[in-house]
């Protein structure tokens, strides 16, 4: 039993150092990823990153809603706006059925968007059916 519990002691520690001084291994071969060490004091490396995206995308965002929002007919307080790479998908309610499809002809004319799905519907009255 000392045995075993010792040999496991052993063993842990020997996985413990190796993955120490274990290196992280690229798709590059060793002489271009050499190359990159070397030239990446001069230029900085530039890696795209999804925030970017989620910039971009958050933009667009603010831009459908400014535009929606400089039509004073339209209530936009119960409309979200979801944009993705210039596609918007539009939920809520508004209050007049012909507002459904002006909300959507306002969104395609912002720059930057490139489709739109339209999910509004029309808000009904209290008590009414």
């Amino acid at each position: 039993m000392k045995n075993m519990q010792t040999f496991i002691l052993a063993m842990g520690a020997i996985i413990a150092a190796a993955s120490l001084t274990a290196w992280s291994q690229t798709s590059e071969p060793a002489s271009a990823s050499a190359m990159a060490g070397a030239s990446s004091a001069s230029a900085s490396v530039t890696p795209a990153t999804p925030a970017t995206g989620r910039q971009a995308n958050r933009a667009l965002r603010r831009r459908v809603y400014g535009a929606i929002a400089k039509n004073k007919d339209i209530d936009a307080g119960n409309i979200s706006v979801v944009a993705k790479d210039g596609a918007v998908k539009l939920t809520g309610t508004v209050g007049d059925a012909s507002q459904v499809n002006r909300v959507s002809e306002i969104v395609r004319g912002v720059p930057g968007v490139t489709s739109v799905t339209n999910g509004l519907t029309v808000k009904k009255p209290f008590g009414g059916m």
